[in-house]
């Protein structure tokens, strides 16, 4: 039987040049994240396992790619800006992981939706599927918001990711009902769940 200790995981399809699909996520936020985190607050963001975000963690600093400071009886991680690979790897990390953290930024306090999701290419690649560089974002909006107030929202994104981002919005009574062919399509792929704040969210 394998050693597990030492097992590790693929790396991401996404861009398979990180370690793992989390170290490239933890960067992507202290990279782009307007305020600084702890290393328990990243672990809530990015649903992982306190211990496993804090080796993470560790390995970050000692490649000198983050920086740690004391604020109160807490450390807050910051990116090293000192580093001259800072500047090129927050972009890398923007255009190829940024489309799921932008997009929960911008879609967040926007009244009416239940259910948000990144769908197709990108979504399929985030989940390891391997494949051709998605060339555009298709983002899933169930629920019934102001349109104009989530392309406003949205205004600027695909310039930051470098993709096209297109919106594709059903009612709750469509996409429940499983006759249309396009959105059970929709179901049956993979699907990168948004989490939204603020909002009329709810389950799946």
């Amino acid at each position: 039987m394998a050693n597990l200790r030492h097992m590790r995981t693929a790396a991401p399809a996404l861009v398979p040049i990180f370690r793992s699909d989390l170290q490239a996520r933890l960067l992507l936020r202290v990279l782009t994240d307007a305020e600084p985190h702890t290393a328990a607050e990243l672990a809530r963001l990015l649903r992982a396992p306190e211990p496993t975000v804090h080796r993470e963690v560790r390995r970050l600093l000692d490649a000198d790619l983050l920086t740690s400071s004391a604020v109160g009886r807490a450390n807050v991680l910051k990116p090293a800006d000192h580093n001259p690979a800072t500047a090129p790897l927050r972009q890398l990390l923007t255009v190829t992981y940024g489309p799921a953290p932008y997009l929960e930024r911008a879609l967040s306090g926007i009244a009416g939706i239940q259910k948000a999701a990144i769908y197709g290419s990108w979504a399929a690649r985030w989940h390891g599927e391997l494949g051709p560089t998605p060339g555009d974002v298709d983002v899933l909006v169930v629920g019934s918001p102001n349109r104009d107030e989530v392309y406003d929202a949205l205004e600027g994104i695909d310039t930051a990711l470098g993709r096209e981002v297109n919106v594709t919005f059903a009612s709750p009574a469509r996409w429940e009902s499983g006759e249309e062919t396009f959105l059970v399509a929709i179901r049956q792929r993979p699907m990168v769940p948004l989490h939204l704040t603020d909002t009329d969210t709810k389950g799946a």
